[in-house]
């Protein structure tokens, strides 16, 4: 289960309509530590073939000087989850933890269940349930989605695991009664509400969830990764989303049964933390779930971990751009002595920025175009995988053989102290910043949760990281000889066509017999009196050389968070140097006259910052996230990357290889092949916002270095840049160290770059522009026009109106679609706020079987709100309802309110913007609803991209009696 996708008018969130990520900036989690969140195909990964004598390690050259740190064992003592703790006569486990920085409470309840609990016939059966349960029980006889949004709940989201299934929410502290209803009523009181219909569309829904995962490029190989690695049996060899014909085979006894065996209170855990104590906990947690009766007590299924008898090699073809090779392993999970052993050891060998794998396929020698490697723990066993993107042009079998040669390597040889030392500083440093949230599924309630559900006990993150702070080189050498010296499985995927898609077959069900539960009557709790929003207070000054700094202070972890905006963006490219800027950001922190790009990296995890480069629409960022006790390092690194940026030959065809890679595979993605088509159908070639962000492969092979350079000076420079930080110590105290880093910093004598936007022609006509992509199982629908919405102005009645349109799960477009018809797993519009021209998008996967009439079904919504059926007056009420309840919770970490920050700024808000919102969206009528919409949305004006397999997706789209055309991809 995804989470919305609210409209981003609200918080002025600037999205790009065709963005392909700048860098895998993924900071990938050394700690794996809890990592077992939402089901992702745990395909990307790779193989030792033996041993073979490897050449010595490349070196570079000495870093000048290291940077001051806080030691590991510091770092540890910032990290405590205090809670207290309390079992219910049912059995049911409660954590408490007091974090009064927000009036919000996180509520989140972990099952005891997951996929590996299904008999053979069921897979897919626990997400399938986990659905269903988002869609009323006895007393809530509506969907939880649209009850949670109409409470202001932020955070929540539902999802299963091999091991568990957990729902989550946060919520303001006046619905928490309300949600504690909400949550014991699905607990102990579900089944009166279950009925076929029900089950018939979640299943549709599932099976879309399933469709939308299958049809990326690699999205298969989970299946065949399971089957190889976990012998017949074992409760790990399925995937969580199961196959089709199970899923077709669900009955509405095996529904509630499932129900009865595995969701009762004694097989259940809940963590509430935020703006509560442990008092008010047990008073509202014995009212509402202190009546279940026990359920039955499920024990988890046992799984040892497997030995291949010998390896397994797979060959996988598929709409890929370059050859990926892979290695997987079976290895402990998360209770093993050596988990915190293979967690460092694949983030030295290939998880770090700085990993010995990016080093020398990468960075070095140059025959990957990306490498990585990672550790997925779960309860009982876990799967430890390296993959490598190889260079187009390259020998995949050379790739192959020296990966081996360095696992092979490091098995011998094992990590430096230096390079643990780094891993244990990303993983607290990780911790650190999980703690500003509260709820999320990786924030304080949750990791209290996880712990206690699997070891029963709530302190298992601090075991473990005390434990990844103790390592040592040989303990991570012995864990990584044990288990990855064994047989692997070995995936290469190729370009190539993919074998015909299993489909549903639409099978009816066997009939079982029905279970009868009586109807158990409660009232829903009142409201409590709503919070308001106390925005902190933002302070402004100015350096030295005169860049202006906007400021606000937030102490709720010691964490410093820095962005350097400078007024640029991809709308700074010229027609005929498309993804310029693109390729400048990727290339800033690659190397500068002190540092190579190999020493940047180390830098980083040595004091444990995240720093990022990117580019928007509008604007580009270098963005530092600090472990305040190492801020002062930490900014010089920034500094350095910033003014310093060598643009090394090597790396500069490095970085350009990559991003040829990167728009080559987005050219065979859906979406990817959706979003880099409409930009230009929408404003024009030759509009600042006619292309996209990673620009076409014949201008990024043709930027010389010396155009990489001028753009630098043009676009990043300090008359050009503004500074946004939200840091636990104030002002006055980081001025002095900002001064230092920032302040001497003069603009270059080349003049500043300016921008022009000519003037945007609406098409007075739908159009549809078809792309075939053969043999998808769901087509991609990418549509939008631009509109006369100003962004500067209040735009709060066009946020309302996207809400009930298409911006919310209680929309009419994702209730539709989704809810109604089954046809996709969600279908959303949004207005995104562009600088120049606002565009109004909207998004929708379907069924490939169904796409003409899900086209259809949206140009209707667009005739509908905009002409006879209006905006209801529930329909305002839920938004604004919406709207006004989750603004308290909106603000809870730093880098919320950093983006707040720069909103404030990019669109001329006043500083008590957000606080003024709650009037604005109450004061408003379903009358200036209809009107903002009528203004924005021209029905008969949209471009439409289909992205399917045209044999399939043509018949359909003729019916609708609209011109057609057909495009190759962009």
């Amino acid at each position: 289960m995804l989470q919305q996708a609210k409209s981003r008018l609200q918080a002025g969130a600037e999205l790009a309509v065709a963005e392909i990520p700048l860098k895998t900036f993924d900071f990938r989690r050394t700690a794996t530590l809890l990592a077992t969140t939402a089901l992702v195909a745990c395909a990307t990964a790779p193989q030792v073939a033996g041993p073979i004598a490897p050449p010595p390690l490349a070196e570079g050259p000495a870093v000048p000087q290291q940077a001051a740190a806080a030691p590991v064992s510091q770092l540890v003592k910032q990290v405590a989850i205090p809670y207290d703790s309390f079992t219910l006569d049912n059995g049911l486990e409660v954590l408490v933890h007091e974090d009064h920085k927000a009036p919000v409470v996180a509520v989140s309840v972990w099952y005891n269940v997951g996929s590996k609990d299904e008999p053979k016939g069921k897979t897919g059966f626990a997400h399938l349930f986990e659905h269903l349960l988002f869609y009323g029980s006895d007393n809530v006889r509506e969907p939880t989605m649209p009850f949670l949004e109409s409470l202001g709940a932020t955070d929540w989201n539902g999802s299963t695991w091999f091991d568990r299934t957990n729902y989550y929410q946060t919520v303001p502290k006046s619905a928490l009664e309300r949600t504690l209803f909400m949550e014991s009523d699905r607990m102990g009181y579900l089944l009166p509400a279950i009925d076929q219909q029900r089950l018939d569309l979640q299943r549709g829904v599932v099976q879309n969830e399933k469709r939308q995962g299958d049809n990326q490029p690699g999205g298969l190989i989970e299946y065949e990764l399971l089957a190889a690695l976990f012998p017949e049996g074992h409760p790990y060899r399925h995937s969580t989303i199961g196959s089709m014909a199970d899923l077709d085979s669900a009955s509405l006894a095996d529904v509630k049964s499932w129900f009865i065996d595995k969701y009762g209170p004694n097989n259940a855990v809940v963590a509430l933390a935020g703006d509560i104590t442990p008092a008010e906990a047990r008073t509202l947690m014995r009212k509402y779930f202190g009546a279940i009766p026990r359920g039955p007590a499920n024990v988890p299924a046992a799984a040892d971990v497997p030995t291949l008898p010998a390896p397994k090699a797979i060959v996988m073809k598929d709409k890929v751009a370059a050859i990926q090779v892979q290695r997987h392993w079976a290895v402990p999970g998360l209770l093993s002595d050596d988990l915190e052993a293979l967690d460092v050891g694949a983030a030295v060998l290939g998880g770090l920025s700085s990993s010995r794998l990016d080093r020398i396929l990468v960075r070095d020698e140059k025959i990957a175009v990306s490498v990585n490697a990672d550790m997925q723990p779960f309860h009982r066993v876990g799967m430890f995988q390296i993959n490598a993107t190889v260079k187009p042009g390259v020998d995949p079998a050379l790739v192959e053989r020296r990966l081996d040669e360095i696992v092979a390597q490091f098995l011998t040889e094992g990590p430096t102290q230096d390079e643990v030392t780094r891993a244990a500083t990303v993983a607290m440093s990780g911790q650190i910043r999980s703690l500003e949230k509260v709820g999320d599924d990786g924030g304080k309630a949750s990791t209290l949760a996880e712990g206690q559900l699997y070891a029963d006990d709530p302190d298992l993150y601090r075991k473990q990281l005390q434990a990844y702070a103790a390592l040592t080189p040989a303990q991570v050498r012995g864990a990584m000889r044990a288990w990855l010296s064994r047989p692997v499985v070995t995936i290469r995927l190729e370009p190539g066509e993919r074998p015909p898609y299993e489909e549903a077959k639409g099978a009816k069900p066997a009939k079982g017999p029905d279970i009868k539960v009586p109807s158990v009557k409660r009232s829903m709790p009142p409201l409590g009196a709503p919070e308001t929003l106390d925005f902190p207070a933002i302070e402004r000054t100015v350096l030295a050389n005169g860049i202006p700094i906007t400021f606000a202070r937030r102490s709720a972890a010691p964490l410093t968070h820095v962005v350097l905006s400078f007024d640029a963006g991809y709308a700074a490219d010229t027609p005929d140097t498309r993804g310029l800027q693109n390729m400048v950001m990727a290339l800033l922190d690659e190397g500068t006259e002190r540092l190579t790009a190999q020493q940047i990296a180390e830098e980083k995890e040595r004091l444990g910052a995240s720093l990022a480069t990117a580019g928007g629409i509008d604007r580009s960022t270098v963005t530092l996230s600090a472990l305040t006790a190492n801020l002062q390092p930490s900014l010089d690194l920034m500094t350095d990357v910033v003014q310093n940026a060598a643009f090394q030959p090597g790396e500069v065809e490095r970085i350009r290889s990559q991003l040829l890679t990167g728009i080559q595979q987005a050219k065979t993605d859906p979406n990817g092949i959706a979003a880099r088509a409409l930009p230009t159908l929408l404003y024009g070639a030759a509009h600042p916002y006619g292309g996209t962000s990673a620009g076409d492969e014949e201008t990024v092979k043709a930027f010389s270095r010396e155009q990489l350079t001028v753009f630098r000076d043009r676009w990043l420079r300090p008359d050009n840049a503004r500074l946004f930080i939200v840091s636990d110590r104030p002002l006055a105290e980081l001025k002095p160290i900002l001064e230092q880093a920032l302040g001497n910093w003069r603009a270059p004598a080349a003049p500043r770059g300016q921008k022009s936007f000519p003037a945007i022609e609406r098409p007075g006509s739908t159009r549809i522009v078809l792309i075939n992509r053969p043999g998808s199982p769901q087509s991609v629908i990418y549509g939008g026009q631009v509109t006369p919405i100003d962004p500067k102005a209040d735009n709060s009645a066009v946020n309302v109106g996207n809400d009930v349109l298409g911006g919310s799960t209680a929309s009419r477009i994702y209730t539709d679609l989704r809810e109604r018809k089954g046809w996709s797993y969600g279908a959303y519009s949004y207005p995104q706020l562009n600088l120049a021209a606002v565009p109004y998008l909207v998004n929708a996967p379907v069924q490939a079987d169904r796409t003409g009439e899900a086209l259809k079904a949206l140009i209707g919504q667009f005739k509908d709100v905009t002409a006879s059926k209006g905006v209801t007056p529930a329909e305002l009420t839920q938004a604004v309802s919406s709207n006004v309840g989750a603004l308290p919770g909106q603000f809870e970490t730093g880098t919320a309110v950093l983006g707040a920050l720069q909103t404030i700024e990019l669109y001329g808000r006043p500083d008590n913007y957000y606080e003024l919102l709650a009037g604005r969206y109450r004061s408003l009528t379903t009358a200036q609803v209809d009107a903002a919409l009528r203004r924005a949305i021209d029905p008969g004006g949209f471009t439409f991209v289909v992205v399917g397999d045209a044999a399939k997706v043509r018949p359909q789209l003729a019916k609708l009696g609209l011109p057609v055309e057909e495009m190759q991809p962009r």
